[in-house]
């Protein structure tokens, strides 16, 4: 199997379109056409984990942080990055990464934080907007369920844990050939009436080419019926963050003490204890500031994420307690959702967890 088609099957589980627009996600380094010897998940794609990858006899490493983020202008090797790519490329070794991709994805990330918290009733914390778009096409009645079928393999009518959802409106369309045209039934210069079915379908934006190019191939008219729009709105299976419920309230204390043994954490940097319980609960892994406003929105009544700023903590006031529970450690299950789904879905060569932790931040206590 070659590289560019376990990228394929990737992306067909976490799309990168899906991905923040900020972010560099992909093949960052490599020849998509070499044979796939073995693949090495990790967190970060340093130089460390590229040595281990040549050790290990695996030429494809998959990581969640992008070791490229910002453009490079020289490859000399003055710092970790480049000294990472270029180990890479001198043997051979291809790096793709997925970051923001699986951040997004309804079962990634966050998921994962709020299902080992015991959350319940998980909703999506800050929704992808402006990202669906509505297709309405009349089609033949004979021709509808071909076009139907062609229009799902595209992608469309997959709506959260639902997917060949459409609508089917039933009518009579008419039309006059004009001279020039090669139509499918009717004659030039006369009226012709048809029983059709108006379908329509709902899909993310960049899904738009395929959807639209599968629907022509099988619609059988030279000139389709269709009308597309935006949506207003959101996109409530992709998006940034989790938040859920307890199924029993906590104190806070005790909740704390949860997240630090879940989480494996030496400390939490938090705002002030609230003397109320925690019932509902926000999460985001990663740099999470930019959710402090949704989680308070929600109504909960805590927001664990990472990278909280001095002021960040302000915006608490006194309605919710903001917890920072380190930007690694809050993404530390990261590789076992990865290896849960590359040990399954490929198994012609070896698919290996790597063996270093490559969390720059340490703790003095």
């Amino acid at each position: 199997m070659k590289i560019k088609e376990v990228i394929w099957i990737t992306e067909k589980k976490w799309a990168l379109q899906q991905a923040e627009d900020f972010d560099n996600v992909g093949l960052l380094c490599g020849n998509p056409d070499r044979e796939v010897k073995g693949i090495l998940l990790c967190h970060d794609a340093l130089e460390e984990i590229v040595e281990e990858a040549i050790e290990r006899k695996c030429n494809l490493i998959i990581c969640f942080h992008p070791i490229i983020f910002s453009g490079l202008k020289s490859l000399t090797g003055k710092n970790y990055v480049e000294r990472s790519i270029i180990k890479a490329i001198e043997h051979k070794i291809a790096i793709y990464a997925i970051h923001t991709a699986l951040d997004n994805d309804f079962l990634g990330v966050n998921h994962r934080i709020a299902t080992e918290l015991g959350l319940e009733n998980l909703k999506i914390l800050m929704p992808k907007r402006n990202q669906l778009l509505y297709l309405s096409v009349y089609v033949p009645q004979e021709r509808a369920e071909a076009l139907e079928e062609a229009v799902f393999e595209a992608g469309a009518g997959h709506i959260g844990f639902y997917d060949q959802c459409s609508f089917k409106t039933k009518g009579k369309g008419s039309f006059r050939p004009l001279k020039g045209a090669n139509p499918w039934l009717g004659s030039i210069s006369e009226r012709s009436y048809v029983e059709e079915y108006q379908l329509s379908f709902i899909f993310e934006d960049y899904k738009k080419e395929r959807v639209l190019e599968a629907m022509k191939k099988a619609h059988p008219y030279e000139e389709i019926a269709y009308q597309l729009y935006h949506l207003e709105n959101d996109n409530f299976y992709q998006g940034l963050g989790h938040y859920g419920e307890l199924k029993e309230e906590m104190q806070a204390e005790a909740f704390l003490s949860l997240v630090k043994e879940k989480f494996k954490l030496k400390v939490i940097r938090h705002s002030k204890v609230l003397d109320k319980k925690i019932k509902k609960v926000g999460v985001m892994g990663g740099s999470g500031a930019s959710g402090i406003g949704s989680a308070m929105a929600a109504c909960c009544d805590i927001y664990l994420s990472a990278d909280i700023k001095y002021h960040d903590f302000f915006l608490a006031e006194s309605k919710i307690i903001i917890a920072d529970i380190g930007h690694f450690e809050s993404e530390r299950f990261v590789v076992e959702q990865l290896y849960e789904f590359f040990s399954e879905n490929f198994t012609k060569f070896a698919v290996l967890k790597t063996n270093f932790k490559t969390n720059p931040v340490n703790y003095f206590l």
